[in-house]
C-alpha cells in the first residue's frame, strides 16, 4: 500500500517523512524544498513477529511494510500548475490514501507560505485544489461520456453519475464523504481522483502541543465532520527519536508521556482507514506477516504468497496466534482441538496463523 504525505510548504512533511522512514529526504526553510518525491518503505511494527519466530526458532523474520511517498509541498493554484502544481498533482493520483500534514506550531523562524498558521484555511487550501484538479478531470470525463451517449443510450447511467459527482464537487465536498452504493463508489474508484481517496490528517504540533494545542483541536474537529483519520504528533520530536538507541528511546519517549512512536500510530491509523489486516505465517525458514484487505477469503490471502496457493489452494489450518502462544506449538494446538480446517469460503481475521494446503 502506498501513501502519500502531502501538504503546504514548510508544515514539516519531509520532516515528517525522515522520521517514519529514516529515508533522509531532504527538509529545508523554503518552498518546493521537494519537488521529485521521495519514497520510503517502512517495515510495519509488529511485536507479535518476534515471540511467534522465537517458538519456530525462525532463521528470518519479515514484516509486512507500508510505502510512503513525500510529495512536494502544495500552493493555491496548484491545479492551474502554480508552484509546480500539476506535476505534484499527478504524483498525488498513484497513491491508495493521503496523509495530509498540517502545521499546528507557531515559529517566526519557519515562514508559512500564507504569513500565519491557520489549519482551517490551510486544510482547505489543499482540499480545493484537489477539488479543481477532479472538476477538471471530469469535465473530460463527462464530454468523452455524452459523445458515447449519442452512440448507445447505455451510458446515460455514465452520464448521470459523473453529473452527481460533479455537483458534490462544486459545492467544495471531496468525493470520499459522497454517500452511494457501492456499485457507484467502484464507478468512481474507476476514475482515479484526488478527492476519493481516503485520508489520514496529521495535526504537526511543537514538543510543547504533544498533548494537544488550539491548532489541533481545530485539524480534530475538521477530520471528525470528514469521517477522515487523525494524529496529534511533533514531527521533530519523531525525527529525533529515530536518532536514539533502545533504551534511550523508550526514556525520551516516557519523559513526554508517549506509548507508541508517531509511526506506530501513523501505521494504526493507516491500516483502519484503508481496512487492512495481517495474517502470520511461520515456520523454521521464515515467520512473516501479509497484509490483505478486511473481507478477504483464505485463497485470495494465499495468493498473497504465490499465485500458485490461489490456484491450488486446498484448504488453510489456522489457530489464532494468542491460543497457538499459549499452547506453545502448532503440534500441541493441534491435538487439543484449537486448529480449525478452513475451506474456500473462510474470510480471514487479523491474528490468523496459517497453514495454507494446496495442490499444484
Amino acid at each position: 500500500m502506498k501513501l502519500g504525505v502531502v501538504g503546504l510548504p514548510n508544515v514539516g512533511k519531509s520532516t515528517l517523512f525522515n522520521a517514519i522512514t529514516k529515508a533522509g529526504a531532504q527538509a529545508a526553510n523554503y518552498p518546493f524544498c521537494t519537488i521529485e518525491p521521495n519514497v520510503g518503505v517502512v517495515a510495519v511494527p509488529d511485536a507479535r513477529l518476534e515471540k511467534l519466530a522465537a517458538l519456530y526458532d525462525s532463521k528470518k523474520i519479515t514484516p509486512t511494510s507500508l510505502e510512503f511517498v513525500d510529495i512536494a509541498g502544495l500552493v493555491k493554484g496548484a491545479s492551474r500548475g502554480e508552484g509546480l502544481g500539476n506535476k505534484f498533482l499527478s504524483h498525488i493520483r498513484e497513491v491508495d490514501a493521503i496523509v495530509h500534514v498540517v502545521r499546528c506550531f507557531d515559529d517566526e523562524n519557519i515562514t508559512h507560505v500564507d504569513g500565519s498558521v491557520n489549519p482551517e484555511r490551510d486544510i482547505e487550501t489543499i482540499n480545493l485544489e484537489l477539488i479543481f484538479a477532479d472538476l477538471e478531470t471530469l469535465e473530460r470525463r463527462m464530454a468523452k461520456a455524452v459523445t458515447m451517449l449519442k452512440a448507445d443510450k447505455k451510458y446515460q447511467e455514465d452520464v448521470d453519475r459523473l453529473t452527481k459527482m460533479q455537483k458534490w464537487l462544486e459545492d467544495g465536498k471531496p468525493l470520499r464523504n459522497l454517500d452511494v452504493d457501492e456499485e457507484f463508489k467502484k464507478f468512481i474508484e474507476e476514475q482515479f481522483l484526488l478527492t476519493s481517496k481516503p485520508v489520514i490528517y496529521v495535526a504537526n504540533t511543537d514538543e510543547a502541543g504533544i498533548a494537544g494545542n488550539d491548532y489541533s483541536k481545530e485539524v480534530e474537529r475538521i477530520a471528525k465532520s470528514e469521517g477522515a483519520g487523525v494524529i496529534v504528533l511533533c514531527a521533530k520530536l519523531e525525527e529525533d527519536l529515530t536518532e536514539l538507541a533502545d533504551d534511550e528511546r523508550e526514556m525520551f519517549m516516557a519523559e513526554y508521556g508517549l506509548e507508541e512512536s508517531g509511526l506506530d500510530r501513523l501505521v494504526k491509523a493507516s491500516y483502519d482507514l484503508l481496512g487492512l489486516i495481517s495474517y502470520l505465517t511461520a515456520g523454521e525458514k521464515e515467520t512473516r506477516a501479509w497484509t490483505i484487505k478486511k473481507g478477504t477469503k483464505a485463497p485470495e490471502a494465499a495468493g498473497k504468497i504465490h499465485s500458485d496457493f490461489e490456484r491450488g489452494f486446498i484448504r488453510a489450518e489456522i489457530v489464532d496466534y494468542a491460543t497457538l502462544l499459549e499452547c506453545g506449538s502448532f503440534n500441541v494446538a493441534k491435538e487439543k482441538g484449537k486448529v480449525r480446517s478452513e475451506g474456500k469460503d473462510y474470510v480471514m481475521q487479523d491474528n490468523d496463523v496459517v497453514l495454507f494446503r494446496i495442490n499444484v
